[in-house]
């Protein structure tokens, strides 16, 4: 009963999270066309400084909530769960208080003196509310979450997001006569609305059942009281390395905040012109690498509760069997998704972004990363199965080094410009996946086969590559169409790649139902004899 729960619970909340992140991707597609690279720019500075503060203030505490409420419950008391509860939304509300203030009041410091990025200042204080609203919320989703019920994490979860996408969107298109930093201001008040529409739904929820839990309470036997100061110290025990890991991504955003705009002002850019690059980078060309993300983050979730099985029973030989089938699905994901979204850059960019034509270039560049994202999301979930869950934080923090070291070289050069910071990402990406590798391979005596896991999928790559060039050129003097083209070639690409590696035996049936939907598509590639094994 307890393993169907655990089961549901991560189900409701993978598929919380698929939505969440679908919508948000999706939004920024009008959203830039409504106040263009410059306006994302803006709404774009914002964002690393608010994603970084939020991580390092409510990343863990959650986790740690849940912890604690559980073990609580599970000893049948009751009320010592709600006193943890109480405790840590206190704790919250003073963490929420101090850093929503911190960033009102040094907003100026920043975009002035720290980003030299004036036009940035309304952005940063429209994100400010979010730091206080954010937190409380997580101390709800943290309670609800040691109970084992993840309805209403995953209900705040959509409703912020669709707080931060309506009342964002609105805001932009009604503040744009003003100005583009007025209307990017606008658009990241969204981050402040969506929090607190999510907390309302949430405390909602917690008022429909308080009755519920206040009778529990009265019937349940105090069992032990633990000082205020050793619940506190539980709960940062438990929630600093998780937010130690959880900061790293947000402080490798924070790398191109703190440096990309001065570096192509030192190529000769004015503060617009960088601002605008900077907005091509960060909010349209990475927004395409999020849609590939929602796979190759759940086959990692997926991948630690599996590993961990097998860790937990000793069984090393069930350990090494998953964590080829992982990377393998892994590569079988990220290496096409790289690849097509470097070939059809351009006409996927004319047709997303019309007005931004040379946007298409930054995709390019990024797009190759995102096979070593893959790899690092993949391999990070193996890695936490077995028990390491900061080596992967190491890794990354690595990783940092190499993308601050190229983004400043290649972003001061002029006619690399905002190319620069998207190399320093890709080789960032790479350092920590071969890292993580080396290590998995230490760990866990994984060996990958060339055969397997190089030539079949680089031939089946090949050939989707150069058949998506040529279907989406035919197709384009057939029509005269670029969008009808690129959704053409972007389909037949799929099929092309699928076709050549089940021809070529390049996948599995054990590597397919990895991924979300597999089993049903392994079930009907065995019945007409398409898949081998």
């Amino acid at each position: 009963m307890q393993k169907h729960s655990l089961l549901k619970g991560t189900l409701i909340l993978s598929v919380a999270g698929v939505i969440v992140k679908v919508m948000g991707a999706i939004y920024r597609i009008p959203l830039a066309n409504i106040i263009t690279s410059e306006g994302m720019g803006y709404y774009g500075m914002a964002y690393p400084i608010y994603g970084f503060l939020i991580a390092i203030s409510t990343a863990g505490l959650p986790i740690a909530i849940s912890k604690l409420v559980s073990e609580r419950i599970a000893l049948g008391d009751k009320k010592e769960a709600h006193r943890v509860f109480r405790i840590s939304f206190a704790t919250l509300f003073i963490i929420g208080i101090v850093s929503s203030v911190a960033l009102f009041s040094g907003a100026g410091f920043l975009v002035n003196v720290v980003l030299t990025n004036p036009k940035a200042y309304y952005s940063m204080l429209a994100v400010a509310p979010a730091l206080f609203f954010v937190p409380l919320m997580s101390a709800f989703r943290g309670y609800f979450q040691g109970m084992q019920n993840m309805i209403p994490t995953a209900l705040s979860q959509i409703f912020e997001q669709l707080g931060r996408v309506v009342v964002g969107f609105a805001l932009a298109i009604v503040f744009l006569p003003k100005g583009l930093e007025y209307a990017a201001a606008g658009a990241s008040f969204g981050a402040s609305s969506g929090a607190i529409a999510g907390l309302i739904i949430i405390y909602i929820i917690y008022l429909l059942s308080r009755k519920k839990i206040m009778d529990e309470l009265k019937d349940s036997p105090v069992i032990h009281q633990e000082p205020v100061g050793k619940i506190l110290y539980r709960l940062f025990a438990i929630a600093v390395p998780i937010t130690l890991g959880t900061s790293v991504m947000p402080f490798m955003n924070l790398i191109d905040l703190s440096i990309v705009i001065r570096r192509l002002q030192f190529a000769g850019f004015s503060i617009e012109e960088a601002n605008s690059l900077y907005g091509q980078l960060t909010q349209m060309a990475a927004t395409l690498i999020n849609f590939p993300q929602v796979i190759t983050i759940a086959l990692a979730a997926s991948l630690v509760p599996a590993v961990s099985e097998s860790v937990a029973r000793r069984d090393a030989k069930g350990v090494t069997k998953k964590a080829v089938a992982g990377m393998k699905a892994c590569i079988l994901i990220g290496l096409p998704a790289s690849i097509g979204l470097a070939v059809l850059a351009k006409p996927i960019m004319y047709m997303l972004y019309p007005k931004e034509p040379e946007v298409w270039k930054v995709l390019q560049v990024l797009a190759f990363g995102f096979i070593f994202l893959a790899i690092i999301q993949t391999a990070t979930g193996i890695i936490q199965g077995i028990g390491k869950p900061i080596v992967p934080v190491k890794h990354l923090l690595i990783g940092s080094v190499f993308k601050l070291i190229v983004s400043y070289i290649l972003t001061g050069i002029p006619w690399i410009n905002i190319r620069g910071a998207a190399s320093g990402t890709v080789v960032g990406y790479m350092a920590a996946a071969i890292l993580n590798y080396r290590y998995l391979k230490k760990e866990t005596g994984i060996k990958l086969g060339i055969g397997d896991f190089l030539i079949k999928p680089a031939v089946a790559v090949a050939g989707m590559a150069a058949g998506v060039k040529v279907i989406y050129d035919w197709t384009v003097i057939a029509t005269s169409s670029n969008t009808v083209s690129t959704m053409t070639a972007v389909v037949a690409g799929a099929l092309v790649y699928g076709g050549l590696l089940l021809f070529s035996g390049g996948i599995t049936s054990q590597e397919l139902e990895m991924v979300p939907g597999g089993k049903r598509i392994s079930r009907i590639l065995k019945k007409v004899g398409l898949l081998r094994k």
